[in-house]
Formats: C-alpha cells, sequence, structure tokens
C-alpha cells in the first residue's frame, strides 16, 4: 500500500485494515451455491476499483484439494460466507493478491498458517485454511476485542513490538553487529539483544512450525507505528529454522513501501521470491537444515 496506507489509515477513521465500506459484492449466485450445496469456499469479497477480490474463486471444493475431507462446510466457513454475503467492508487485498495466498493454501492445507494483523480478511484465511491452524497477531486490543467479539471462532493473540518505524534505518545499519541477529545465530524467543527479533510472542508462535506466514502488519505508515521490520527479520529466522521438510511460504503485503521492500531484500532475499503481484510478494524460503545453499551454521548474511 502506499505510504498514506488506505487500509491503514481507515483504522483513524473507526474503520481498520483491508477494510472498504460501502463497496457493492458480487456475490449472490456464488453464495447461493455455496450456502446449498456446502461444497465450496469462497466467492464472498467484492471489488475496489474495478479489481473483483474472490467470485471467481467461488467454484472450489471446501479446503480445497488435500484439505477436504468431505463435503460438509466447516461452521468457520459457514460464519464467512454469511458474513461477506451480508456485510459492506471487504478485505482490500486484490483478487490477484488474494490468490496468490490462496493458491498455495489449496495445495498445503491443512496447514499452519500464522498471520500478522487481525483485519476483515481474518475470517477469510480462517475459511480457507479447515482443519488447520490458522493464529493471527494483532498490536491494537481495542481493536483485537472488536473483531474477536464478532468473530469469537478466530484464534489470535495480542503482542507488543519493541520498534518504531523511526528506527528502520538504524536497525537494518546495525543489526550485525549484533551477534545473535546473524542467520547462523538468531533465534526469537527471549532474544532480546537482537532488537529486531519478536522476543515475547505467545509460546504457541514458538512451538508451532508455521507453512505459510503472512505479514500485513503491524501498522508502518507513521514515525511511531511500530513498522514491520520485526515480523519481517522474525518471519525469516523461523523459515531458516524450521525442522519438518519442504519451504516456508512468506507473504509480504505492502511491498511498495520503502521499509516493507529494503527488509524484504535483506531477509527474505530476492533469490526466494518466487511471485509478486500488485503490492505482495510470495516468498518461498528453505530451512538452514534442509537446503545447504542457505548456509547453516557458517551464513554470514540472510541471502
Amino acid at each position: 500500500m502506499s505510504n498514506n496506507s488506505s487500509r491503514e489509515n481507515m483504522k483513524n477513521n473507526n474503520n481498520h485494515r483491508n477494510s472498504i465500506p460501502g463497496k457493492s459484492l458480487f456475490i449472490g449466485a456464488a453464495m447461493s451455491g455455496l450456502i446449498v450445496g456446502a461444497l465450496l469456499i469462497s466467492g464472498f469479497i467484492g471489488s475496489r476499483s474495478g479489481n473483483s477480490l474472490f467470485c471467481s474463486l467461488a467454484a472450489v471444493r471446501i479446503g480445497g484439494g488435500a484439505a477436504a475431507s468431505g463435503n460438509t462446510a466447516t461452521p468457520i466457513q459457514l460464519q464467512a460466507i454469511l458474513h461477506y454475503a451480508t456485510s459492506p467492508v471487504v478485505p482490500q487485498q486484490s483478487l490477484g493478491e488474494v490468490t496468490v495466498s490462496y493458491d498455495v493454501l489449496k495445495t498445503r492445507a491443512p496447514c499452519n498458517f500464522l498471520v500478522f494483523g487481525l483485519g476483515h480478511d481474518s475470517l477469510m484465511w480462517t475459511a480457507l485454511n479447515p482443519s488447520g491452524k490458522t493464529v493471527f497477531l494483532e498490536e491494537d486490543p481495542k481493536w483485537f476485542q472488536t473483531v474477536l467479539k464478532d468473530s469469537p471462532y478466530l484464534k489470535a493473540h495480542t503482542v507488543k513490538y519493541r520498534t518504531q518505524l523511526s528506527q528502520a534505518d538504524n536497525l537494518l545499519s546495525s543489526y550485525r553487529s549484533e551477534r545473535l541477529c546473524s542467520p547462523s545465530e538468531a533465534y526469537l524467543r527471549g532474544n532480546t539483544r537482537c532488537r529486531l527479533a519478536l522476543e515475547n510472542l505467545p509460546d504457541e508462535v514458538y512451538e508451532t512450525e508455521w507453512d505459510l506466514i503472512m505479514i500485513d502488519a503491524p501498522r508502518g505508515y507513521f514515525a511511531e507505528a511500530p513498522g514491520r521490520m520485526g515480523a519481517i527479520f522474525s518471519a525469516a529466522v523461523m523459515a531458516r529454522n524450521r525442522k519438518g521438510s519442504g519451504v516456508t511460504h512468506v507473504f509480504l503485503h505492502d511491498v511498495d513501501r520503502k521499509v516493507e521492500k529494503a527488509f524484504a531484500e535483506e531477509f527474505l532475499c530476492r533469490k526466494y521470491l518466487v511471485k509478486a503481484v500488485g503490492r505482495l510478494w510470495h516468498f518461498e524460503i528453505p530451512s538452514a537444515a534442509n537446503n545447504a545453499s542457505v548456509g547453516g551454521s557458517n551464513a554470514v548474511t540472510f541471502c
């Protein structure tokens, strides 16, 4: 998103991330099919600037491929259908951006999906990962309560960040001087010496091996905002430290902004960038344990 991110600015106008109030939803026929047949996931998001968001995905079976365990919609999917069929507030990612993550979920769900940010798209992400674990991390306690009041099925935690956007340049230029920020020794839980490490997250975050990580928060459009520096760094550490097979899929939104782009190139790495659509970058990051090219204990840089 732009530096005056409409998604984030809406929060200051009593709306919140990923919201586009007042837009019509092109979902009538798709919703009828979803509810009557209980075989379809989505088709529940409207349009913005001519980009319909999710209607074209309406003909997909619940769970997509390996995730399907029959033809019955889960409660969270039915709630999502009803929510997006009746709400004028819809997620802000474009159809192309949403489809990037959706295509991965079709092949990986049920999986472990960590999302930085709680918003009007949260029901969608949870519904697209039936039988999987989808966890949201939200910085704003008031917004957390607002979303969970309407969507109690969501699994979410409030988190505190110890950085500010104004520190981004210094953090990027100085992190290499701290040994516990280095790719070969970096860890997260309790790592207070590395200012980029998210050291105080809920235990569940550290104890789960995440297959997908979506970074669409925290706020990063004014100097005192936390910025996404720590989220990007920590996602890279999680991916590198993966013990299981396969890569970690990391999705970063708002790459048109200076900080997001710079930190992505430093920690998520251009060589692992597999798709770029709109303001979304998709990385497939191998683990150090399973891929010698990552560098392992001899790595000096993340990329």
